[in-house]
């Protein structure tokens, strides 16, 4: 352990202990959202199962409400809905990750966790931090117990990437594969050109650029959080893509892929966006051995350089959460389809008829079977709006709450589904909701914050069932 990791270990925990009781305090606490001791939360990483637990680690800055130096938070859990936070697992203290420790992922083999992630530097000096003065360095820490680091080390700085790439290259996602490893890292090109490096191993350290991938023609400067997996034999690859036309600032999605992936036979399918709403970006997949190999997929509800916020939490010293886990399966044509984990209900539906209005707790489940137009109203301040003519469906923050802490400055999101609307959940926590339409083929996240206290519901063109949570 050297100075500064010492150091860090004490001071985390003093600022989580200074800060418990105002972040206690807040009624917009998420009550199944991973979300952050104190401070701020971004990207999900090293998302596994060790151990008979669930592992999550996440992008976390317990010094500063608004990001500051990002350290990997941890937290475990046997639901996927109740985390146990633990002490930070990896810390900004070594020279090639200085200025923080960056997004990635873990592999998990022979009862050793294996982390790899980003480190980043920042080099003093007139830069423009993206074609120099910059490191981006895929690094790895290695666990034995899943709690604490026995060593870390840095696998590979920017002089070992390909010719013709900035200094912006990150995110390893890394998986077994026929008994080799793979890597993909997120990147950008000095024409700003968003692609994907694939990396090949035979012993988890040192590894080979074999392919690329990317569109033939540019979509966005940079490819972030790169995710390679396969489904019921289908690849796809997920990533957040910076610098394309979309609703939010940056965007995030995933293409079908066709080929080996391995080799330049391969092709990228048609982009698909993954939710449609204000806070969704850089997710994580992993298998869960826990529950039949199923592919589980956590975001980070949240929005990178957005402009809208949070002062409701960020007053009370936190901000930011991670999504309800999602177990995506193959849907039509090249897509995905996202339905949450199953979260235990309290007590017996109730019936919502149509044009009705119903109080409930902050924490609810919604179901419903459209036929038609319908709208969905939350809190009196959210609106779902779904017209059967076009099939399109809009997310809305009504005027009277688009300039308060209610919304936090967001406005409206919409999307149009391939089908009409047969089927509709909401889940509601006590500051997010999260909008699964037509079995998860289109999704729709926010945050917002509605007084403390019951939520009211009011639905009109169908009927729907509310639980408790």
């Amino acid at each position: 352990m050297n100075a500064l990791q010492r150091d860090l270990k004490h001071l985390v925990p003093l600022v989580e202990s200074l800060g418990k009781e105002a972040v206690a305090a807040d009624p917009h606490r998420q009550q199944y959202h991973l979300q952050p001791p104190v401070g701020w939360l971004n990207d999900p990483n090293g998302l596994c199962v060790y151990g008979g637990q669930y592992h999550a680690f996440f992008q976390y800055g317990p010094f500063d409400v608004n990001g500051g130096v990002k350290h990997w938070g941890h937290a475990v859990s046997t639901d996927l809905l109740h985390w146990e936070q633990l002490p930070v697992m990896l810390y900004p203290d070594e020279p090639f990750d200085c200025h923080g420790v960056y997004s990635g992922s873990a592999l998990v083999e022979d009862g050793t966790m294996y982390l790899y992630y980003t480190g980043n530097v920042k080099h003093p000096g007139n830069f423009d931090y993206i074609k120099e003065g910059r490191g981006h360095n895929v690094c790895l820490a290695v666990s034995k117990d899943g709690r604490t680091i026995a060593s870390k080390q840095c696998l590979l700085y920017n002089k070992d990437y390909p010719a013709g790439l900035t200094c912006h290259v990150r995110d390893p996602k890394v998986f077994a594969c026929e008994g080799r490893y793979y890597m993909v890292l997120g990147a950008r090109t000095l024409e700003d050109k968003g692609e994907v490096l694939v990396l090949e191993s035979t012993d988890k350290l040192h590894w080979t650029h074999i392919n690329t991938l990317t569109t033939p023609e540019p979509f966005g400067c940079m490819w972030e959080c790169p995710d390679l997996f396969c489904i019921g034999g289908q690849w796809y690859l997920a990533v957040s893509p910076q610098g394309i036309p979309c609703q939010n600032i940056y965007g995030c999605g995933y293409f079908a892929v066709y080929g080996d992936w391995r080799s330049s036979n391969c092709t990228l399918g048609e982009f698909h966006e993954m939710d449609a709403g204000f806070d969704y970006y850089a997710p994580q997949s992993f298998v869960d051995t826990l529950e039949q190999g199923r592919r589980v997929q956590i975001g980070w509800m949240g929005m990178p350089d957005a402009d809208y916020g949070n002062a409701a939490t960020v007053a009370h010293g936190w901000q930011h959460c991670m999504t309800t886990p999602r177990v995506l399966s193959n849907g039509e044509n090249g897509t995905l389809l996202q339905t949450p984990v199953t979260i235990p209900h309290t007590g017996p539906a109730q019936a919502l008829p149509d044009g009705g209005t119903f109080s409930v707790g902050a924490c609810f489940d919604l179901t419903a079977s459209p036929a038609g137009d319908f709208t969905l109203t939350v809190a009196q301040g959210v609106e779902l709006v779904y017209t059967e003519q076009d099939n399109t469906c809009v997310l809305r923050f009504a005027d009277a709450v688009r300039d308060t802490d209610f919304s936090g400055g967001r406005t409206e999101r919409r999307v149009q589904l391939a089908k009409p609307c047969r089927s509709l959940q909401v889940l509601g926590d006590c500051s997010s909701l999260e909008i699964f339409l037509n079995e998860g083929a289109a999704v729709f996240s926010t945050r917002y914050y509605p007084a403390p206290g019951a939520v009211a519901l009011q639905i009109t063109g169908t009927e729907a069932s509310v639980f408790n949570l």
